[in-house]
């Protein structure tokens, strides 16, 4: 049965982006003879849009410094020409990732990187709830759809706006058709911008649903991070944590209006938390079809950043098995400890485990122009909390 008129939408149009390399190839053949200046009313020296100190030589990895750690990358040329300051490449072999099962019967975080054009980065971590169903047709299909809608729009946080949607709606027309076969045999596959019936083997996708944190990264400098549920992002700018994502909780005034307002409630457990109709900690995901009625969105919330890599050293992305035990500041301070962004990784979410948690635990760790630069040699290590782990006073 094909559902593709179910869940195929209507996208804004956009122009498909341009490479500059018309411009960076002028540039290079006549460095020697012209140096673009910076306008100025004054009578201050002119300056070269690659030359900020009017020293004369071009900028290079060392106009960030020197550090021990420094991951030296290429520079991509098209972009510092048109941003006017050195932009290194992100290679993907260097980011890190690391998923902990902890104390769960079963591992429900996904996590996913790729590069989707020459210019744009995808990044992204899901935390399935009610069985990884939801996480995997995530995992399985996200990256495609926003490929698929990047040439149709330029402003990726509408990209990933309409991403989120058209997942969640193939995914909650996966569960129905499931459901209403009494099979479970079947699932979708995405095929440019539209999705067709698969056989497989599915459990139950009613309940199922997850976070989605998705980052994209163009031209090494442009960030932008949508997200739904409580995984979250952090970038790590001089050593501080700059939160790019807000939880999206029954304990959000403006999320539990929401609720309300669709019909549904908020009930607290026994431990104090408060979820939607007793049954979910969140109030935005994809899935939880059975909640839809009740208030439960996937439209995520986005953020738009301009790098600074003079100062910054990683975005990190993390599952609430890291988020509840480790504070922001101290998974900065546990990565900058770090050689390499693997070992990040795996020293947060190990960390998370020393400190209690029972959760899957998820990090992915991407190295900016900063990485290594902050290395801070104290750690505020709460002995406490990883005392209390091992069980001896449970």
């Amino acid at each position: 049965m094909s559902t593709a008129a179910l869940i195929t939408l209507v996208r804004s149009g956009g122009n498909q982006l341009r490479r500059r390399v018309l411009l960076s190839s002028r540039l290079l053949q006549d460095d020697r003879q012209v140096t673009p200046t910076c306008n100025s009313s004054t009578s201050e020296p002119r300056c070269s849009r690659f030359d900020p100190d009017g020293s004369g030589r071009p900028a290079t990895w060392d106009s960030f410094g020197i550090w021990d750690n420094r991951i030296d990358e290429p520079i991509l040329l098209p972009p510092s020409i048109k941003y006017g300051k050195p932009i290194p490449k992100i290679s993907l072999e260097n980011v890190g990732c690391a998923s902990q099962i902890g104390k769960r019967k079963e591992n429900e975080d996904r996590f996913d990187f790729a590069q989707l054009t020459d210019e744009v980065l995808y990044f992204a971590v899901y935390d399935g709830h009610g069985g990884p169903a939801a996480a995997d047709f995530c995992h399985t299909h996200m990256e495609t759809c926003i490929t698929d809608l990047l040439p149709k729009e330029k402003n990726l946080e509408t990209v990933l706006t309409l991403a989120f949607l058209e997942i969640d709606k193939a995914f909650s027309s996966h569960a129905r058709l499931s459901a209403d076969d009494g099979s479970g045999d079947q699932m979708l596959k995405y095929t440019t911008g539209s999705f067709s019936a698969l056989p497989c083997v599915a459990a139950t996708l009613l309940t199922s649903g997850t976070t989605a944190t998705v980052a994209l990264l163009r031209d090494g400098i442009e960030l932008v991070v949508a997200s739904v549920g409580d995984s979250r992002a952090i970038l790590c700018r001089k050593g501080k944590p700059m939160k790019l994502t807000i939880d999206h909780t029954p304990e959000r005034k403006d999320e539990k209006e929401r609720i309300k307002k669709c019909g549904g409630f908020v009930a607290w457990n026994s431990l104090g938390q408060p979820h939607v109709n007793g049954r979910l900690a969140m109030t935005r995901s994809i899935g939880d079809l059975d909640l839809k009625t009740s208030g439960v969105i996937a439209e995520p919330e986005t953020k738009r950043i301009k790098l600074h890599h003079a100062d910054d050293s990683f975005l990190v992305l993390t599952t609430d098995g890291i988020n509840f035990m480790v504070n922001s500041q101290e998974i900065c301070d546990f990565v900058n400890q770090c050689h390499d962004p693997n070992e990040a990784a795996h020293a947060v979410t190990e960390q998370a485990i020393q400190y209690g948690t029972e959760d899957n635990s998820t990090a992915v760790v991407v190295p900016f122009g900063a990485w290594g630069k902050y290395k801070n040699s104290e750690i505020n290590f709460s002995f406490s909390r990883s005392f209390a782990s091992s069980g001896r006073w449970a």
